[in-house]
Formats: C-alpha cells, sequence, structure tokens
C-alpha cells in the first residue's frame, strides 16, 4: 500500500519561516480537507446509514482507535448523551490504553494487536452492534486486529482511514478512506488527518441523530438540562415550540418532564 500519511512534507526549511508565512501555509493545508471529505461522502454515506440501521434495531457502535483519532472518537461520544439525551453505552469508544488515561497518550498500546477485541469482547460484542475501526495509517495494529476478530465473529464493520488500500479497510465492511495527502509537519497525522476526523465525526454523530429523531427541525429538543445555559436555552426553545408566553411556567414544566420534547409530549397528551 503507499503511505500518504509518512511522505516528506512538500514545505520545506520551516524553521526558517516568519509565524504570518506558517500560519498562512497551515491554513491553506487545512483548506484541502473538505474536499477530500466531499471525495469520500458515498463511503461516507454507506456507514452512516449502516450505524442508523444498527442504532434503530438496538444495536449499539463502538469506535477503535489509538493516537489522535481515538483521542478524537472519546470528545465525539461523550458529548452524545447530553445534547441528544440518548442512553449512555449505545455510542462508545475502545481506545488503546483505556479512555481512563486518556490524558497520558499512551501510544506504545496501539501495537497490540488483540488487545481491542478483548475489550469488544469484555462488552458482550455481537453481530447485532457495529465497530469502526480510526487508523490514520489504516496499519494499526490495535485496530486492525479488533475489525479482523469483528468478521469472523459476523460483526459489522467500518473504517475512516486516511491512506487508500491499507488492510483495515480491507478488513472493513464499510471503508471510508479520506485521502488528505503528506501533513505539513511530515509524518504528523494530528493534523490534516485529525481535522479530516473530528469533521467526520461530527458528521457521522449528528447526521444519525438527527435520523434517530433526535433533533426536529433544527433543535435539540432531548439536550439534558445539566447547567443554567442549557436550561435557559431549552425553555426558549419549549416556549417557541409550544406559543407559551411566560418563562417562569415554560421552565416549571421544562423541569418536570426533563427536556423539551417530553414537556411538548405533555402538552399534546393534556390538550387530548
Amino acid at each position: 500500500m503507499t503511505t500518504i500519511t509518512e511522505q516528506v512534507s512538500p514545505h520545506r526549511d520551516l524553521e526558517k519561516k516568519t509565524i504570518e508565512e506558517l500560519t498562512s501555509l497551515i491554513n491553506a493545508e487545512d483548506a484541502t480537507v473538505s474536499p477530500a471529505i466531499q471525495k469520500a461522502l458515498p463511503a461516507v454515506n454507506r456507514l452512516i446509514h449502516a450505524i442508523v440501521d444498527t442504532l434503530r434495531r438496538g444495536g449499539r457502535m463502538f469506535y477503535v482507535g489509538a493516537g489522535s483519532g481515538g483521542r478524537l472518537s472519546v470528545l465525539d461520544v461523550i458529548e452524545l448523551p447530553t445534547t441528544y439525551g440518548i442512553e449512555k453505552g449505545k455510542v462508545n469508544t475502545i481506545l488503546a490504553g483505556g479512555i481512563a488515561r486518556l490524558a497520558e497518550a499512551r501510544e506504545e498500546m496501539e501495537d497490540e494487536p488483540l488487545a481491542g477485541w478483548e475489550t469488544l469482547r469484555d462488552e458482550y460484542i455481537s453481530p447485532a452492534d457495529i465497530v469502526i475501526g480510526i487508523s490514520a495509517s489504516g496499519t494499526t495494529p490495535f485496530v486492525l486486529g479488533a475489525l479482523t476478530m469483528c468478521r469472523q465473529h459476523g460483526i459489522p464493520t467500518g473504517c475512516i482511514v486516511s491512506n487508500p488500500g491499507s488492510p483495515i479497510a480491507a478488513a472493513a465492511d464499510y471503508p471510508v478512506e479520506v485521502i488528505t495527502g503528506p501533513e505539513f509537519i511530515t509524518g504528523s497525522t494530528r493534523m490534516k488527518c485529525g481535522t479530516a476526523q473530528k469533521m467526520l465525526f461530527d458528521m457521522i454523530s449528528t447526521t444519525a441523530m438527527i435520523q434517530l429523531g433526535r433533533v426536529e427541525d433544527n433543535q435539540m429538543v432531548n439536550v439534558l438540562l445539566i447547567n443554567d445555559k442549557i436550561t435557559d436555552r431549552a425553555v426558549r426553545m419549549l416556549m417557541e415550540k409550544a406559543d407559551l408566553t411566560d418563562y417562569a411556567t415554560a421552565r416549571r414544566l421544562l423541569l418536570e418532564q426533563g427536556s423539551v420534547k417530553k414537556a411538548i409530549d405533555h402538552l399534546k397528551h393534556s390538550v387530548l
């Protein structure tokens, strides 16, 4: 396979450049990420269809990753229960080295080919679930081993990689290859590859949650009321949707029901 992510940066003598030159060059490189994702959208859409079907049937989704990509998937996953009110454990991340040790960046753990599968097995993974491998190189043993074992056990798989023709893509039922090219700093896949991964995580989870009815119009009607800012936003959302004019009444109803969606349903049933 061609390891584009390890090719030499086209930018030379970076230590001799000014701050203004460096930021301009980095910004220009970042601008190439969205077009690369655009080319991969058909594959992304196939993966999202599979994810939505799995979650709709009551299954779970697991990201399996290491390094920057794995850590970025953790950030996406931990926000979903709050933002969309989904049950914890529906969307998960298996991170090399463990989520509990996220800040330690235990990169050596990505070379353990069976560790990912063993963690999935501890989570009682089954063919009712779906597993998405995250690897810029497309070769990470932790990810490849997990997807290979999933396939042997009939568990659907997808992946997000940044090199063409990788072993991880070959092991996935729904491969997504976003080819962002050599990095600004040679081999530093926390840059364009990481940007692409973050954009894809946002795209996948947001689209899936909309398809699963966790959004109405363009609003987070199932958001959990975890702080004053979100509660205030939810009160005003409820007032708009239910045509309520009194803030205190709307707030009391919201807190009693627990979400905008439940408050609106309560009002509808009360009228009926």
